[in-house]
Parts: C-alpha cells; sequence; structure tokens
C-alpha cells in the first residue's frame, strides 16, 4: 500500500484506456447499487460508460456480478480476464471467485470478510459439522494481490444500527481509490438510496473511506476472517435462539421454504417466526438467506461451556 492516499486512476493508469470496475456479490446484498453509484458519478464527469450486469438472483442465495468500464472512449461492455483495475466483493467467496479477473498487476481487490454459505454447502447439519465453503485465509489471498482491502464491512454497518448499509461501507473504500471528489460520492448516494436511510448511508460511506485512510497510512487494519470451521460443536451448544426482526421481515418466506427442519412458517402478519425451537439445529441458512437482513441466529452455549 501507498503510504499515501493516492487515487488509484491517477498516475497509476493508463488513462488512454477504459477504467474496469467490478461488483460481485450474493443476491441481495446491493451490487446492483454499487455499480450504478458509481456508473452514474462516471457520467457526471462525461465520461462514457458501458455496464453489463447479471441480477437475475435477487434473492439470497445466488451469484450477482455488475461490469462497469467508463473512459474517454468504451466499446466492450465485459470487462476480459486480468483486466480490472478493481474487484468489489461483497462476499468472501465471490471475491475468491471473480480473483482471475484482477490486474495482477496493479489490481485491487475490496471484499466484505462476510461469508454467505450457499444451502449445498450445509448438507451435513449437525452442530460443529463442517461446512462446505472455502477456507481460503486473507494472508493467502494477500500474497497474490498487489493490493487488498479486507474489511468487516457488515460489522461495521452494524454498529451504524443497519447491517443493510454494508455496501456503502465498501462503495466509501472504493471512493478512495477513485479519482472523483467525495462530495460527488455522497450527493449521488443520496439520490439512490431509500429517503430514509439517506443518514445512515451517508454514515457508512465516511466509515469506508476513513478505513482505507488508514490502510493508506500503513495500519494493519485487515479484518479478521471467521471461517466456517469455528461452528461450535454440539457439546457445547445448548440450545439455539433466532432473533427475527418484524420491522424488517416482508414476508418473502425464502427462509420458510429453504429451512431444511421445516421450523420456520409466515405468521398471520406474513412475518417469520419460529415454530419449533427443538427442531432448529442453528444451520445458519435463514440468516444467510434472508435479503433484508431480518433473522439472526444464536447458538446458546451449555453451562458447562460458559464456565469452561
Amino acid at each position: 500500500m501507498s503510504a499515501t492516499l493516492e487515487p488509484v486512476f491517477g498516475a497509476n493508469v493508463d488513462a488512454t484506456r477504459p477504467t474496469n470496475v467490478l461488483v460481485v456479490g450474493v443476491g441481495g446484498q446491493g451490487v446492483i447499487m454499487v455499480s450504478k453509484v458509481m456508473a452514474r458519478i462516471a457520467q457526471l464527469h462525461c465520461r462514457e460508460i458501458k455496464q453489463s450486469e447479471v441480477h437475475g438472483m435477487a434473492k439470497r442465495g445466488g451469484s450477482v456480478f455488475s461490469h462497469v468500464r467508463f473512459g474517454a472512449e468504451v466499446w466492450a461492455p465485459t470487462i476480459a480476464l486480468g483486466e480490472a483495475d478493481v474487484v468489489v466483493a461483497l462476499e468472501w467467496a465471490e471475491g475468491l471467485r471473480w480473483l482471475p479477473y484482477l490486474n495482477p498487476v496493479s489490481g485491487s481487490l475490496i471484499v466484505d470478510t462476510k461469508r454467505i454459505v450457499p444451502p449445498f454447502g450445509c448438507i451435513d447439519r449437525r452442530r460443529g459439522a463442517t461446512l462446505a465453503y472455502p477456507d481460503t485465509r486473507i494472508a493467502e489471498v494477500a500474497a497474490h494481490v498487489p493490493n487488498l482491502y479486507a474489511l468487516d464491512a457488515e460489522g461495521m454497518a452494524e454498529a451504524l444500527g443497519n447491517p443493510r448499509v454494508a455496501n456503502t461501507v465498501l462503495l466509501g473504500v472504493l471512493s478512495t481509490t477513485l479519482d472523483f471528489p467525495a462530495e460527488e460520492w455522497r450527493r449521488v448516494i443520496a439520490e439512490f438510496v431509500p429517503a430514509a436511510t439517506v443518514s445512515t448511508n451517508l454514515e457508512a460511506l465516511e466509515v469506508g473511506r476513513k478505513w482505507a485512510r488508514r490502510v493508506h497510512e500503513g495500519e494493519a487494519v485487515t479484518a479478521p476472517l471467521n471461517l466456517p470451521q469455528a461452528r461450535p460443536a454440539a457439546a457445547v451448544v445448548d440450545s439455539v435462539a433466532l432473533d427475527i426482526n418484524p420491522a424488517w421481515c416482508k414476508g418473502c418466506d425464502i427462509c420458510v421454504k429453504m429451512c431444511p427442519e421445516l421450523c420456520l412458517r409466515l405468521n398471520e402478519n406474513q412475518k417469520a417466526e419460529l415454530t419449533d425451537a427443538a427442531l432448529c439445529t442453528g444451520c445458519h441458512i435463514c440468516e444467510w438467506l434472508c435479503p433484508d437482513f431480518a433473522i439472526k441466529v444464536n447458538l446458546l452455549p451449555t453451562a458447562e461451556a460458559q464456565h469452561a
């Protein structure tokens, strides 16, 4: 990392070619919002823009990506392997999957250490079971990426009171690597997000920008990665409790349909609720697949484990 906060797309990139930014994640995380904000800012600077995306997996569980290319002249709408100046990944495994697209000499990977394990990764749902999810550590990725920004964006967003603004935290980091004024990022984000969330989203933008500045100043602020192997064993888990936020639940019933134990339902108000706590194994599938961040799975330790 540079010791000073210097935009990636200043002297470091050939100005005669387009700037390539690839945004990837899982349906429901806000991948398209991130790409639209970036495209809009480039448009304000009279850049030619091409945007190509796959967003049919708007429900949690499917891969979503968006190619954004802008510059004096842009022909192709998609980014070729090894030509992405920045890859913005809203989920850890998706970031790993798209690494071949990153420029191996000067590219930057901005990635949330958030992990969303797909249902097929939870075949063995017993407490303590190892999930089928990449166990690649941050240090391993750093060894192969020119510029790595790995952060707990969702954790930072939760500290602001709304985990749904994690994508804006990542936008804050991205804004320090693109040569556009900070005020323009604030103005465009305010245009794209719901009116009631403008204040929180602007806070999230600043949190991401401040975190990135610390990285550029040489601080070791890489987030820890909580890998699936850390899942508690049955011997130390007494029960499972689900925190369901009815204000955020939209009654989409994804959790109901995907629950392996069939222990969720929609109540008379079309809000998700747990029908039988004894059946719940704490597999986290409902939490990971909820597009509204309305469910939190809590594994409650046994008395022995608490006093160990």
